[in-house]
């Protein structure tokens, strides 16, 4: 009966690959926005100011970390929490593929969340003229929270690592 059970409950774990998968139609889907916005920038190139011109190229760059984040999130979630990923030997392979473990998946996703959030201020803090001094004390101390955590989750990594 136990022997049953447990086995029944490892293989919930199957549960997740759906949701993986999704993550990677959640990719497409930002592609697509990513190259729609593109394409709007090539229409507008000769007209567009130099502000507007780096809040668009803020928001590609943005597009991009997300990207790689979902990526990383996919890949390596799959992988601690599924099955490994069976990538043949003369196939172009990732090279953290199989080396981030939950923790360091951990501190990826935060850094990424502040590489993202400073990305976001910094496109505030562009347009700051138009923006309440309230709204950007509020965005500003919510960006440090994300650093503050990011940077309190390193630390608790680091020290779990040496005990």
């Amino acid at each position: 009966m136990e022997k049953t059970l447990e086995r029944a409950m490892y293989a919930t774990r199957w549960v997740l690959a759906p949701i993986y998968l999704g993550l990677s139609l959640a990719l497409i889907a930002l592609g697509v926005m990513f190259f729609k916005e593109v394409f709007h920038l090539l229409g507008i190139i000769f007209t567009v100011t130099e502000t507007d011109l780096v809040l668009v190229v803020l928001s590609l760059i943005d597009m991009a970390l997300v990207g790689g984040l979902l990526v990383m999130v996919m890949f390596s979630g799959y992988e601690n929490f599924v099955s490994q990923l069976d990538v043949a030997e003369d196939t172009e392979k990732l090279s953290w593929l199989g080396k981030l473990d939950t923790s360091s998946l951990k501190n990826k996703v935060a850094a990424s969340i502040v590489a993202i959030s400073s990305i976001h201020l910094l496109k505030i803090f562009m347009n700051a003229v138009n923006i309440p001094d309230n709204k950007l004390m509020w965005y500003v101390l919510i960006h440090l929270t994300f650093v503050a955590s990011a940077v309190a989750m390193g630390l608790l990594d680091a020290k779990t690592k040496h005990h």
